[in-house]
């Protein structure tokens, strides 16, 4: 395994889109987020198109097609809806996720191991459509299986739990939940699964996510969009940026480590 690969960095630009519709006006605009954003060192732009359109509505999709040259994630539910607008739009990839309407932001992980059958033909037109499909997981090991025989060719595990438990200050939790996401990590990448992480996560949770050798891709949003309002979008990005970096280093050096004692 390569320990010195990278690890990309989404920006999830929701919360910009959230800013606008308070004021039911057109700024800030998201698209000129994704475009900073790009500029300033993230790799991709991801969106979640909900069903209600509460901060990205479909115009916004349309644009980021059409005025963004990087790769764009629409996150989306488990729809017939959404499933026709993704192969109508044709991003880069979509990333599956669970929906509640009465939900202030996605509240766990697809239930990909016993959703078979409702799941299976949808990954398969999107797979069909040349989209790339991510479902958004909790780090269990029956999701990891039940992704594989989705034959999703990436999870992105949900690093909720595991942020709350380093915000609280709860080392021990923090200690199991992040040992939950590396044994996940290592099931997908031995599944044949590409794997991505989010939800939560910060300066701090973020190199303790890229330190992890299978994790190829980090999303996030709320917290960096955050940050901007106190320093800037680019300046967040670029700590971010250096938060990952920080955690490929320390993946190198576990890893030197490791071959030194065999």
């Amino acid at each position: 395994m390569d320990g010195q690969r990278p690890v990309r960095l989404g920006l999830n630009i929701d919360h910009v889109a959230t800013l606008r519709n308070a004021r039911g006006a057109t700024r800030p605009d998201p698209i000129r987020a994704a475009k900073m954003a790009i500029e300033s060192g993230a790799d991709g732009i991801t969106a979640h198109l909900r069903e209600d359109r509460r901060h990205i509505r479909d115009e916004d999709i349309a644009r980021l097609m059409a005025e963004v040259r990087a790769p764009l994630n629409l996150e989306m539910a488990a729809t017939d809806e959404m499933t026709a607008i993704a192969i109508r739009s044709a991003p880069h990839a979509c990333c599956i996720v669970p929906e509640r309407r009465e939900e202030i932001t996605t509240e766990g992980g697809l239930d990909a191991a016993g959703s078979h059958s409702a799941l299976y033909p949808m990954v398969r037109r999107l797979l069909e459509s040349g989209i790339r499909v991510s479902l958004f997981v909790d780090p269990e090991p029956r999701q990891i299986d039940g992704a594989a025989r989705l034959q999703a060719p990436v999870v992105e595990l949900h690093t909720g739990q595991y942020c709350e438990a380093w915000l609280a200050g709860d080392a021990a939790a923090a200690e199991r939940e992040l040992r939950r996401l590396a044994d996940a990590a290592q099931l997908a990448e031995q599944a044949g699964i590409e794997v991505h992480a989010g939800h939560g996560l910060d300066f701090d949770t973020a190199v303790h996510l890229a330190a992890l050798p299978q994790i190829r891709e980090l999303n996030i949003g709320h917290f960096i969009i955050g940050e901007a309002v106190f320093t800037g979008l680019g300046q967040a990005i670029l700590r971010m940026r250096e938060a990952i970096a920080r955690g490929v280093a320390a993946r190198v050096l576990q890893q030197q480590a490791a071959q030194q004692q065999q």
